[in-house]
C-alpha cells in the first residue's frame, strides 16, 4: 500500500517508479502482471522523463510517477496499456498504487499554470499543492464524487448498456454529483434521466477510486418504486430487469459495480 509523502528522501538506495506516456502506462511486454519499474531498471533503459513527481512509499520505499515522451518509448521493450486493461489484472493495493500515480501526475499536468492570474505554478513545499506567487492561489487534488446504483426488484435487477460500452456490456447505473446537491439527490435524479424510473429505500454499500481520471464511486443500492423504463437515448443504449438465469456480460469483480452485481446475485 502507498504510504502518501509530499517531501522526498535526500537519499535512497532504491525507488520505484510509476511511468505513464500520453495518458498509459507503461509496462514490460514480457511479464504477465505489471509490476514498477525499480531504479535498477531505469538505469538499465536509460529511461528520460518530462515529469518526476515523488508520491510517498511503496513497500516503504521511494515512490514515483513518472510522464515520458511517446515518441522515446522502445515499443521492441515496452509496450503502453490504458489503465482499464490494467484493471482487474493485478492485486487491488497495486492498483491502487497505479491509480493514485496516475491522478496526481494527470492534475500536476493540468494545473501548471494559475487559473485566476495565469502566473506559471510551483509546487508547494510542504503539502500536495500547486502554488501562485503572484495572487497565492493553492490548488490541491480535486476528486471528482460519482454515485453508482444497482435497483433491484425482487429477485432481479436493472442493468443498462451505456452508448459507450462496447456490446454486449451491461452495467449498474451511474452518474456525477452535481455542484450543491446531494449524494441522495444524484441517485434520484440519475435514475430519473436515465431510465424514467422511482427509487426507494437506497442503502450504501461502499466506494471504489476510479482513477479515470479523478473520480471516486459511491456505490449504493436501492429499489425499484414506480414507472416503466425508458432509456434516454444520450446515454443509455438498453436496459431491462435480469436475474442469475438471464444475466447478460457484466463488469468484472474488480470494479465496483462488478461487485454491486455478484454481492446481489449472492444473496438472492
Amino acid at each position: 500500500m502507498l504510504r502518501p509523502e509530499v517531501n522526498q528522501p535526500k537519499t535512497f538506495k532504491n525507488c520505484y517508479r510509476v511511468i505513464f506516456s500520453d495518458g498509459n502506462l507503461l509496462t514490460r511486454p514480457s511479464n504477465r502482471t505489471f509490476f514498477p519499474f525499480d531504479d535498477h531498471d531505469c538505469r538499465q533503459y536509460s529511461l528520460v522523463y518530462e515529469r518526476e513527481i515523488f508520491i510517498g512509499y511503496w513497500n516503504d520505499i521511494p515512490c514515483f510517477s513518472c510522464e515520458i515522451d511517446e515518441n522515446l518509448v522502445d515499443h521492441d521493450t515496452f509496450q503502453l496499456v490504458s489503465l482499464y486493461n490494467v484493471l482487474g489484472h493485478v492485486e487491488e493495493s497495486l492498483f491502487l498504487l497505479i491509480g493514485q500515480a496516475f491522478q496526481i501526475l494527470c492534475w500536476s499536468i493540468d494545473h501548471q499554470f494559475c487559473g485566476k492570474c495565469g502566473n506559471k505554478t510551483i509546487p508547494h513545499e510542504h503539502e500536495r499543492a500547486m502554488c501562485c506567487n503572484i495572487c497565492n492561489s493553492q490548488v490541491y487534488p480535486r476528486i471528482s464524487p460519482c454515485v453508482i446504483v444497482l435497483i433491484t426488484k425482487g429477485e432481479k435487477c436493472l442493468l443498462a448498456r451505456n452508448i459507450n460500452f462496447p456490446q454486449p456490456m451491461f452495467s449498474t447505473l451511474a452518474g456525477f454529483v452535481e455542484a450543491g446537491e446531494s449524494v441522495e439527490n444524484a441517485l434520484h435524479r440519475e435514475v430519473a434521466e436515465e431510465v424514467g424510473l422511482k427509487i426507494k429505500n437506497i442503502s450504501y454499500y461502499g466506494s471504489q477510486p476510479w482513477p479515470f481520471p479523478s473520480q471516486l464511486m459511491l456505490g449504493f443500492y436501492a429499489q425499484y418504486c414506480s414507472g416503466e423504463i425508458h432509456c434516454n437515448p444520450k446515454e443509455i443504449a438498453e436496459a431491462s430487469w435480469f436475474s442469475k438465469t438471464d444475466l447478460p456480460m457484466i463488469p468484472p469483480a474488480s470494479s465496483i459495480a462488478g461487485e454491486l452485481i455478484r454481492n446481489f446475485l449472492i444473496n438472492n
